[in-house]
């Protein structure tokens, strides 16, 4: 991993996709989720992904993540191209300089939270640099928790632990996957900001799923995506702008919908007339 690192210039983009798509299942049975998607995220960046229901948000996220292998195309983390790597230094860049941040938390429920935040580097192998582990759970709100268990915490609680994880190893980005639905809109507003700290003071990026016009106003830029293609984006967003730029892909979702609907019902029609 070290070696193949050196022999890439660096630059200035933390994720690189290019031309990447993924499609499901074979023959008339495919489903096309992302069809050609070329985008990069710069270093200190905090950009909010959006668009309908269907769209390819989450699919976009997992590729980006290297979660999973895209059907074709490329992508590149911290100038570390994914296609190249076996499984086994997939999961090592991953626990290196990928932070995750999930809805569910994906917290193991018999740890504390001192050893929730360490786990990713007692897997690596890695000594666990406690004045550090302290910081972030300082910073998160949790230094006095760190001996409680997950199920001793509130929801709010639990998704700073989750944070805090992401963090610790100061990855070069943070993928968060709706970081804030399950939480109410204090709490929710104290996360976005946890998770924009990092962009301001340490040059860390974050690529944020969301369907909330209100958490994506605290992204630097928000990135549309409909039927698996990009469908534009917004610099400095407002949750107003926001609304009203999906309010319309949601609408031209739901013709593109109708329009396939008419079309089936049509050949199905004719099919049966031969």
């Amino acid at each position: 991993m070290g070696r193949k690192r050196e022999q890439i210039s660096r630059s200035n983009d933390s994720v690189v996709l290019q031309d990447v798509r993924r499609v499901y299942g074979r023959g008339g049975n495919a489903v096309t989720a992302l069809d050609g998607i070329s985008i990069s995220f710069a270093r200190g960046t905090f950009t909010a992904v959006m668009g309908p229901s269907g769209s390819g948000k989450s699919t976009f996220l997992h590729c980006a993540a290297g979660l999973d292998r895209p059907t074709s195309g490329t992508v590149a983390i911290d100038d570390v191209p994914l296609a190249g790597l076996n499984e086994r230094q997939l999961t090592e860049l991953r626990r290196e300089r990928i932070g995750f941040v999930f809805q569910s938390f994906n917290l193991l429920p018999a740890l504390t939270v001192w050893q929730n935040v360490t786990l990713p580097q007692e897997l690596d192998g890695r000594r666990t640099n406690k004045a550090a582990v302290r910081e972030v759970l300082d910073r998160v709100g949790l230094g006095g928790k760190h001996k409680s268990r997950p199920g001793e915490l509130s929801g709010g609680q639990q998704q700073r632990v989750a944070i805090a994880r992401a963090l610790v190893a100061r990855p070069a980005v943070i993928f968060a996957d709706e970081p804030t639905g399950a939480l109410d809109t204090q709490t929710a507003a104290d996360v976005l900001d946890l998770l924009r700290e990092p962009v301001r003071t340490q040059g860390q990026t974050v690529v944020m799923v969301t369907h909330d016009p209100v958490a994506a106003s605290y992204a630097d830029q928000v990135v549309f995506l409909a039927d698996g293609v990009l469908a534009g984006s917004m610099l400095a967003p407002t949750a107003e702008q926001v609304a009203d730029r999906l309010t319309h892909l949601g609408a031209r979702a739901a013709r593109a919908a109708r329009a396939a609907s008419a079309a089936g019902d049509a050949f199905a029609a004719g099919a049966v007339a031969r």
